[in-house]
C-alpha cells in the first residue's frame, strides 16, 4: 500500500483534473437555446443515458423535478423495447454521451425525431451521431479523465453533471422558481417542515390542552393538567379570551411563598400576558420565541385572542424543527 502522502498527492490530483474540466467547458449560445426550449416545452425534460453517462442523467432529472421543471429518467436499453411510448411530441429530451455514440441510444434517435420531441445533446464529441440529430448540442468535451489510463468516466462525467446543474438552477430563477416552491416538493426533509409546517398542524388540543375559566380552583386545575399530560394550563375569561397561563414554575414559585394555595383561584397566581403565537404562523416561528423567552409551552390563538392550542417544545423536537 502506497504512504498517506502520496495518496493524498493522488487524491488533489483527481480532484485538480475535475475541476479543471469545469473550468474549460465553454459556455456558449447553445447553453440559450437549450434554456430556450427547456423553459417553452409544454410536456416534460426526459433525460437519458449510458452507463454512468445515465447515472449522472438520472441525478439532472432529479434536480430538474424537485425545482419545478417536470423531468423523467429514461432508461435507453429499455427505450428500444416499448418506454419510447414515454415520450411524446412536446417533451425536451436530453441525452448524454461523451462519445456521442453509444449503441443503446443512437438506436432511437430516428424515432425520438418522428415523434416530434426536441433533442439536447451534452457530448464530449460535437460531430458524432447524437450531435447530428440534435436540435442543440452543448459541448461536454474534457481533455482527460482522472483514470491514470483515460478510460473510466470521471471528469466526462463531473463535466456533465455540472452542465446540468447549470441548466436546472438557470430554468429555476427564469421561472422565479421560490423556496416556498421548493418546500412544497420536499415536504418531509427539514426545509419542507421549515416552511410549511404551520403550528395548527403540530399543537396540541382536546383533552390534550387544558383549558380553565379564571376562577377555577388551583387544585382542580392542577388536576386538568395531570389528566392532559401537560406542563400548564391556559386560564380564560368570561368571553373566553386569553386571560393568563399556569405553569409548572408558576406552582413551585407560589409554594415556595406559601403552602396553601389549592383553594386561591387560578387568576390569583397566574402569569398574565403570556407569550403567544398566531394561528396560521410556521411552526418554525413558535421554536424561536420559545427559544428567544426560555419557555417550553407556547399558546396558539385566533386573531379574537381566543387560545386554539399549544405547542410544546417536545412537538418540535419530535418534527426535527428544534
Amino acid at each position: 500500500m502506497q504512504d498517506s502522502k502520496s495518496i493524498l498527492k493522488r487524491i488533489k490530483q483527481v480532484l485538480d483534473i475535475e475541476s479543471q474540466a469545469i473550468q474549460n467547458l465553454k459556455v456558449d449560445e447553445s447553453y440559450i437555446k437549450a434554456i430556450e426550449l427547456l423553459y417553452n416545452t409544454r410536456g416534460r425534460v426526459v433525460l437519458t443515458g449510458m452507463g454512468k453517462a445515465g447515472i449522472i442523467a438520472q441525478k439532472i432529472s432529479a434536480t430538474l423535478a424537485s425545482t419545478g421543471t417536470p423531468s423523467l429518467w429514461l432508461h435507453p436499453a429499455e427505450a428500444v423495447h416499448g418506454d419510447l411510448g414515454r415520450v411524446t411530441r412536446d417533451d425536451v429530451v436530453i441525452a448524454l454521451s461523451n462519445s456521442g455514440e453509444t449503441e443503446e441510444i443512437t438506436k432511437f434517435l430516428p424515432i425520438i425525431k418522428r415523434i416530434g420531441a426536441c433533442l439536447i445533446a451534452i457530448t464530449g464529441n460535437p460531430k458524432s451521431t447524437l450531435a447530428k440529430y440534435s436540435d442543440v448540442v452543448i459541448n461536454a468535451k474534457v481533455e482527460k479523465e482522472a483514470c491514470p489510463f483515460n478510460l473510466a468516466p470521471t471528469a466526462s462525467t463531473t463535466a456533465m453533471l455540472a452542465i446540468g446543474d447549470a441548466l436546472a438552477i438557470a430554468l429555476l430563477e427564469l421561472k422565479g422558481f421560490k423556496e416556498d416552491d421548493y418546500a412544497l416538493f420536499h415536504p418531509a426533509g427539514t426545509l419542507g417542515k421549515r416552511l410549511l409546517l404551520r403550528v395548527e398542524d403540530i399543537m396540541r388540543k382536546g383533552e390534550f390542552h387544558p383549558v380553565v375559566d379564571e376562577d377555577t380552583r388551583v387544585k382542580d386545575v392542577l388536576v386538568k393538567i395531570t389528566q392532559a399530560r401537560a406542563g400548564s394550563a391556559t386560564v380564560v375569561n368570561k368571553e373566553g379570551k386569553l386571560a393568563g397561563v399556569f405553569t409548572d414554575g408558576d406552582l413551585r414559585r407560589w409554594l415556595e411563598k406559601e403552602e396553601d394555595i389549592l383553594d386561591k383561584k387560578i387568576k390569583e397566581v397566574m402569569t398574565a400576558n403570556p407569550k403567544v403565537i398566531y394561528e396560521g404562523k410556521l411552526a418554525v416561528e413558535a421554536g424561536k420565541i420559545m427559544q428567544e423567552y426560555k419557555i417550553d409551552e407556547l399558546i396558539v390563538v385566533d386573531k379574537n385572542n381566543r387560545p386554539l392550542g399549544l405547542v410544546d417544545i417536545q412537538d418540535l423536537l419530535k418534527v426535527g424543527l428544534i
